[in-house]
């Protein structure tokens, strides 16, 4: 019998009653494993309500009560890595080492929230005129709401809920679709570490429950991490129904490789972030641009380490990259690779045709490298979210930033050189959010915010770090006198507080 996931809502497990179901795929085996329940209007209602019940005593709970609950869900979250890592596994395909290190930095944050006590901490001015006083606090939303990718269906929700329950808010979680059933063992472990009933939820579905969020009014604020197209969306309808949004988009990471660089530790760079993971994260190394005379042999340097990549199952130990999510993914992103040639592309490497034994009816994919990869091309223009290495050569440092600039995304980037002036300069001119300096995925740790520039980001905070904890709160300013008991009444004043 097929096992179904269904919603956590208000502290428990709540069945499904749209009647409509999603599938979810073994990306190793192409065979369905599990359904999960896609909410209605009125599910998404009742955990907006779920959350707004529990916000009247969670938002006003003392630190130490989610402080006390946060070391807790942090020392579960610990003893359960593998439990979660398995679901991932079953459900996305990457390979267990991959989806332990996914756990792992999800945990940064929880142990970012952890700390909120410090974060929280609010300013004092004393004496700003004869015995008045001016302090600036911060204070949390009410429900929040979180969407969610596929990619990464324990880290990035991670990323936002330790932090905005931290902050007092409570949270409605709409994680992808496709790979559900992490998202429901983290609020189960949330609940037995004390976590009050409501505070979390996990709500299940498709662009019904997407939109059910955004249109809520209930709903004061919503975080996403996607594809560009739909972060856009996500943006313009929430800020529209007066919401706060961060919505973070796609990407196409390109990494510079100057002359001077070391090619060895450069080519395992552009293997390692290019196709880790399947090539299926928004920081993956999508487009290597080689300056000078250096293409011919980095290009030689990352085939030779591409072709000893092991694909098979995320469950054996000796994977060393899994399938993709769905076989329409994987189709799409062959497709980019059937039709470079066409567009004046070398194919170097074509990973189309690539099954495994035994597992024939996976959603499997080579590696594929494309060299002398044109701008204007598909498999340039489109992030193609697989494990598709583009190489682009230019003459110089400058022609190299000018090509990187003119990229509508603006997620991650990285230099590789032994340079440091050029270093410099690179990480004061690329038009990227985040930066690598001989580092190839350069997220940032958990008490800096991750975020990118112009199409890969929509709205003005950066996810979790300062700028978390600023989306998930509100500033407001007090201004106090309290009059000396010795002073006589002052009377009427109808003019400005005299501050001088």
């Amino acid at each position: 019998m097929t096992k179904t996931v269904n919603h956590w809502i208000g502290g428990k497990t709540v069945e499904g009653t749209s009647g409509q179901y999603g599938p979810v795929t073994d990306p190793a085996t192409g065979a369905v494993t599990t359904q999960v329940a896609l909410a209605s209007v009125e599910e998404v209602d009742a955990a907006v309500a779920a959350a707004k019940a529990a916000y009247a005593t969670w938002g006003t709970s003392s630190l130490a009560q989610r402080t006390t609950v946060l070391f807790r869900y942090r020392a579960l979250l610990d003893a359960h890595r593998d439990d979660i890592a398995a679901l991932i596994t079953a459900e996305h395909g990457k390979v267990h080492s991959d989806a332990l290190g996914e756990v792992a930095r999800g945990l940064e944050i929880v142990e970012l929230a952890c700390g909120i006590t410090t974060q929280l901490k609010g300013e004092l001015s004393t004496q700003v005129s004869n015995r008045v006083d001016v302090s600036s606090i911060r204070q949390s939303l009410g429900v929040v709401a979180g969407i969610t990718p596929f990619n990464f269906p324990a880290m990035v929700p991670m990323w936002m809920f330790p932090l905005a329950i931290a902050c007092g808010n409570t949270f409605v979680l709409k994680p992808s679709e496709k790979d559900p059933s992490a998202a429901n063992l983290l609020a189960e472990l949330a609940s037995e570490a004390g976590l009050p009933d409501g505070v979390l939820n996990v709500l299940h579905g498709d662009k019904a429950a997407v939109d059910g969020l955004l249109d809520h009014p209930d709903v004061a604020a919503v975080s996403f991490v996607g594809s560009t197209p739909i972060a856009r969306y996500i943006h313009a309808t929430a800020s529209a129904n007066g919401k706060r949004v961060q919505a973070l988009g796609g990407a196409k990471n390109h990494m510079l490789v100057l002359p001077d660089a070391d090619l060895d530790a450069a080519a395992d760079a552009a293997v390692s972030a290019a196709y880790g993971s399947a090539g299926e994260r928004c920081m993956a190394i999508s487009a290597v641009v080689a300056v000078g005379a250096i293409g011919d042999e980095l290009v030689a340097k990352i085939r030779e380490r591409a072709e000893k990549i092991t694909i098979g199952p995320g469950n054996d130990p000796a994977s060393e990259m899994g399938p993709l999510i769905t076989a329409a993914h994987r189709d799409k992103v062959a497709s980019y690779v059937t039709g470079a040639a066409a567009q004046g592309a070398e194919v170097v490497l074509d990973g189309t045709g690539h099954t495994v034994e035994g597992f024939e009816d996976g959603h499997w994919i080579g590696l594929s490298l494309l060299d002398k990869v044109s701008t204007d091309s598909d498999a340039y223009k489109d992030e193609i979210f697989g494990p598709v290495l583009c190489v682009l050569r230019v003459d110089t440092y400058e022609d190299g930033v000018a090509l990187m600039n003119a990229s509508p995304f603006g997620n991650g980037t990285a230099i590789f050189t032994r340079d440091g002036g050029a270093a410099r300069r690179f990480q004061l001119e690329v038009e990227a959010g985040m930066v690598g300096v001989n580092v190839p995925i350069p997220v940032p740790v958990g008490y800096h915010s991750f975020g990118g520039w112009k199409d890969s980001l929509f709205g003005d905070h950066h996810i979790y770090g300062n700028d978390g904890v600023h989306f998930y709160t509100r500033g407001k300013v007090v201004t106090t006198r309290w009059p000396d008991p010795a002073d006589a009444p002052a009377g009427v004043d109808l003019g400005f507080p005299r501050n001088h």
